[in-house]
């Protein structure tokens, strides 16, 4: 069997939503089914098989090709399986993944792991705003998983972040972790300014000092045991995190304008 695999024909001048095409949706389809299968792009709607050329059997191993920042959607609510883009990916990548693994071969744009519950996605580039954020009219973000950026993120990522883990391993923009109710940031990089605005809790580890507002509270320098433990989880990832073992750091608390209760550890 070979992963079932979608190769964009040509650019795609308007979005497209892939929603409909996860490992669990197209489970025990031919591929003249899934060529008949439509896609939403802007009013209209197309054919699979007019968008792509569609090879493999294996639907639990979906790779699509040549993509690019034009689709959307891609992952959606999936379940199961795992996707491959060589490519770009468009907004709302992974969006509401309940389980599975996304592992994208470029950069994203807005949106991505928004909503999303549980799996594993490994961007290979940059992503754009409001990373495992909440989507407009929603008051919680990710909410579960494991979001992994190679390169930088843009801004307000980890908005209203519920619950999971994000590692960033390059530079993230203005207001990273604003709202946030939960979870775990990891940034290598640089941090834009207003680092967890509006924080009410949650874990931030940064390797350098940040440009914190006046309502993040400088708690001194500590020796935190439970550290050991995170890093440990993290030594199987394909990523510059597995290689932290450090454990001192400095503390921040905040955001104390919002009752906060979250935290941002600076590693020393």
């Amino acid at each position: 069997m070979s992963a079932l695999t979608f190769t964009l024909k040509s650019p795609a001048q308007q979005r497209i939503d892939l929603s409909p095409l996860t490992p669990d949706k197209l489970a025990g389809k031919s591929i003249a089914d899934i060529g008949a299968i439509l896609l939403q792009s802007g009013k209209t709607k197309l054919r699979t098989d007019e968008v792509f050329a569609i090879s493999g059997d294996d639907s639990n191993g979906i790779v699509f090709d040549n993509a690019n920042h034009k689709l959307d959607y891609i992952g959606s609510g999936m379940k199961s399986g795992k996707i491959t883009i060589n490519g770009g990916a468009g907004s709302y990548l992974g969006f509401q993944m309940k389980k599975g693994e996304i592992i994208l071969n470029g950069d994203a744009d807005a949106f991505a792991a928004s909503g999303m519950a549980d799996g594993f996605i490994h961007i290979k580039g940059n992503v754009g705003d409001f990373l495992g954020a909440a989507y407009f009219g929603e008051r919680k973000g990710m909410k579960g998983g494991t979001v992994l950026v190679t390169g930088n993120a843009g801004e307000r990522a980890g908005d209203q972040m519920r619950r999971g883990l994000i590692l960033i391993e390059g530079n993230v923009g203005a207001y990273c972790a604003s709202r946030m109710l939960a979870g775990t940031i990891g940034i290598l990089g640089n941090t834009g300014e207003y680092l967890g605005y509006g924080m009410r809790r949650g874990t931030l580890l940064v390797t350098k000092t940040p440009d914190l507002h006046a309502t993040i509270q400088d708690c001194g320098t500590h020796t935190l045991p439970f550290l050991n433990l995170m890093f440990k989880s993290f030594a199987a990832l394909p990523s510059k995190f597995s290689k932290i073992n450090q454990n001192r750091v400095q503390r921040y608390a905040g955001d104390l304008a919002n009752d906060g209760k979250g935290e941002i550890l600076v590693l020393q």
